[in-house]
């Protein structure tokens, strides 16, 4: 039984028997294909991908845990086909959201958005999607890596540290890749790729990362409601925590996600909060990249 789970029975109370019975797959998500930029009607079979792509990742085990329908990851998966480079082999962009729900309310928050553009696969009609880690496929190997990529994401905002099997997964299946030489999957060049994500999520010196994201949702999100001003301030240690990162490790892909990410958000946090302005030197250093929706917190 994984911990994802036992926070959840924890948290909610259910304990009954008949209750624990269930088991769902862990995805519910949903993939939309835009094969506009793809001339002539050639390609028109690819309109199939969306419910394949879908079952694919909706009606496979992924993990050992349980899961219940309410505990399912909710995800959003968007292929753009840029390129045609055959009849069978194209060029596209892959972005993901993850989305968790917010303890003690209806919302949810963006967990991790990633964009991957630099996907390179053949698929024909019909062709089958075959789940098998330990064999690299270009087209489902990549569906693979990011499905555990977001496991561990989302296990990491229930317990410090709680997505590093997931991690581990994703970064065998890199693995796999770089040995076959595979387009997409070498580390130089962009500091954008896939090897180089999931490598700064296994370095030693990012769990620091991974454990912002815990205390962020579990003690900071999760809290707001009953305790906005106790959730506050563990949101403003966790900033703490990634000043001190940056000393060791400066800006790096995997910190870049979490501002890409979570920017808005944290200006909202801490929105006519009597943290605002600390929460506003901290945050404009650390992503002055967002500098303009931080300025609202002291205007």
């Amino acid at each position: 039984m994984g911990s994802r789970w036992v926070f959840w029975v924890l948290l909610c109370g259910l304990v009954a028997a008949g209750t624990q019975q269930a088991r769902a797959q862990e995805f519910n998500c949903r993939v939309t294909v835009n094969y506009s930029q793809l001339t002539g009607s050639s390609f028109e079979f690819l309109g199939e991908l969306q419910e394949r792509l879908e079952a694919y990742y909706n009606e496979h085990q992924w993990t050992q845990d349980r899961f219940l329908d309410y505990e399912r990851l909710e995800c959003n998966l968007q292929i753009i086909l840029q390129e045609a480079v055959s009849l069978t082999s194209c060029r596209a962009q892959l972005i993901a959201e993850l989305r968790r729900p917010i303890y003690g309310t209806s919302q949810s928050t963006v967990v991790v958005r990633l964009n991957d553009q630099n996907w390179q696969f053949q698929y024909a009609q019909g062709d089958p999607l075959l789940f098998d880690t330990e064999q690299f496929n270009a087209f489902t190997s990549v569906l693979d890596f990011y499905a555990y990529v977001m496991l561990g994401y989302d296990y990491d905002t229930f317990s410090e540290l709680g997505g590093s099997p997931h991690f581990r997964r994703a970064q065998r299946i890199a693995e796999l890749a770089q040995a076959q030489g595979a387009v997409g999957w070498d580390q130089v060049g962009s500091g954008r790729s896939r090897v180089e994500l999931i490598s700064q999520l296994l370095d030693p010196r990012f769990q620091a990362l991974r454990k912002i994201y815990f205390t962020y949702h579990f003690h900071g999100l999760d809290h707001f409601v009953q305790q906005p001003d106790v959730a506050r301030g563990a949101v403003l240690d966790a900033m703490g925590e990634m000043q001190n990162l940056y000393d060791l490790v400066a800006r790096q892909y995997a910190i870049d996600l979490f501002f890409d990410t979570k920017y808005q958000e944290l200006a909202a946090v801490f929105d006519r909060s009597n943290m605002r302005n600390n929460a506003y030197e901290l945050l404009s250093q650390l992503d002055p990249s967002h500098l303009t929706q931080y300025n609202a917190l002291v205007e």
